[in-house]
C-alpha cells in the first residue's frame, strides 16, 4: 500500500486540496493529521484529502455555554464514557440521519480505519448513556497532543451537545488549550468555535504538537 505524497499544506489554493485518492491506511492516516490535512471523501473512488483556506477551531479558554444548555447539562440523567464503545459510536456517525444531506461521508473503509486507530490508542470516543442505551458520543483522533473532531450523533436532545462538553472537559483537564473542529457549524459558533486562515492553523498546529503529550490512557 503506497503512502500518499500530499502536497505541502502552505502550498494548497482555495479549494485546500493536497491529495486524490489513496487509501485509509494507519500510515496515511497519521501523516495527514499530522500535517494538518484530513480525509473529506464522497466515495469509495473519490477520496480527497484537504487543508481548508479556513479551519475551525475552539479555543478551550474562549468556550462559552449558554445558560439553558448549561442548566440541562446539570440536571441531565445521562451517562458519560469515554472509549467504551468506540465502533458503535463511529457507526452511528455514519448511519444518523442529517437535516439537509442525503448520505454519509464516512465510509465502510474509513469505519475500518479509524477503528485501527483507535485500536493503537490514536482515536478516542465519548459515549452518552441513558441507562444501557447509547444515545449520542463522538470521535475523533489525536496526534501528537492535538485532538481532531471529527463527526458526532444523538438520539436524545442534546446528547451530541454534552457529549462534546464531556470531552472539552476532559482535554482541559490533561492540558490541552485547543482543538480541531474542521469547520465552524453554528452550534460550534455558540460555544466559541472560530475559523481562523489556513496559514495560522497550520502555524499553531506546528507551535502546540508534543509527541510528549498524551490526553488520554
Amino acid at each position: 500500500m503506497a503512502t500518499i505524497d500530499f502536497l505541502d499544506p502552505y502550498l494548497a489554493g482555495d479549494d485546500g486540496l493536497v491529495a486524490v485518492g489513496g487509501e485509509f491506511t494507519t500510515e496515511n492516516l497519521l501523516k495527514a493529521y499530522s500535517m494538518g490535512v484530513f480525509p473529506w471523501p464522497t466515495d469509495e473512488d473519490s477520496i480527497y484529502w484537504v487543508s481548508p483556506i479556513e479551519r475551525g477551531v475552539m479555543f478551550l479558554d474562549d468556550l462559552h455555554i449558554p445558560r439553558s444548555l448549561r442548566k440541562d447539562r446539570e440536571r441531565t440523567s445521562f451517562t458519560f464514557t469515554i472509549d467504551r464503545d468506540f465502533p458503535s459510536v463511529i457507526a452511528a456517525c455514519a448511519t444518523i440521519r442529517r437535516q439537509g444531506q442525503a448520505g454519509t461521508w464516512i465510509l465502510d473503509s474509513m469505519i475500518e480505519a479509524y477503528c485501527t486507530l483507535h485500536q493503537l490508542g490514536v482515536a478516542h470516543s465519548v459515549e452518552v448513556w441513558e441507562g444501557e442505551e447509547l444515545v449520542g458520543g463522538l470521535y475523533g483522533v489525536e496526534v501528537d497532543g492535538i485532538y481532531a473532531g471529527e463527526s458526532m450523533f444523538h438520539r436524545r436532545a442534546n446528547a451530541s451537545k454534552f457529549a462534546l462538553l464531556h470531552m472539552l472537559d476532559h482535554l482541559h483537564e490533561r492540558g490541552a488549550a485547543w482543538i480541531d473542529i474542521q469547520m465552524v457549524t453554528p452550534h460550534m459558533a455558540i460555544l466559541g468555535g472560530k475559523a481562523i486562515p489556513r496559514e495560522d492553523f497550520l502555524e499553531l498546529l506546528h507551535a502546540t504538537r508534543s509527541p510528549d503529550r498524551k490526553l488520554f490512557g
